[in-house]
């Protein structure tokens, strides 16, 4: 798996893996079931230390998002959106919207514009711009 990260970013890198795991998941690159390199091979291959790595994958544990097993390692939770939705625990998305929304208020950005890069960016996750996706 392919990331892009971003070291100078004041976004911590665990938090970038976290983003860009989810972010792989929502466009499909990621299926439920599917495996996740160790972390030392991740931390490796992002030339990065393997706690880092760990920090990442503790959080993505605990928003329901994978699973982690002694065997198989970490593999995206194969009934995902039931595990996300049954936990909620630590998973403010709105709370992270609604900064992210503020932030382009403060920026000037109008609303249509706001609203139009929603809409792409979901029918980019293959959602079709709004819809539910079972």
């Amino acid at each position: 798996m392919q990331l892009l990260l971003d070291l100078d970013s004041e976004v911590p890198i665990y938090q970038q893996i976290r983003d860009r795991v989810v972010e792989a998941i929502a466009d499909g690159a990621l299926k439920p079931g599917e495996s996740l390199p160790s972390t030392r091979q991740f931390a490796v291959d992002l030339a990065i230390n393997f706690h880092t790595v760990n920090k990442a994958y503790d959080l993505l544990r605990r928003e329901g998002i994978i699973r982690i097993n002694r065997k198989s390692g970490a593999v995206v939770h194969p009934d995902v959106r039931r595990a996300t939705a049954e936990l909620r625990v630590g998973v403010d998305w709105e709370q992270r919207l609604r900064t992210l929304l503020a932030e382009a208020v403060v920026r000037g950005v109008p609303d249509e514009e706001i609203v139009t890069y929603v809409r792409t960016t979901l029918k980019g996750f293959g959602r079709g711009g709004g819809a539910e996706n079972g």
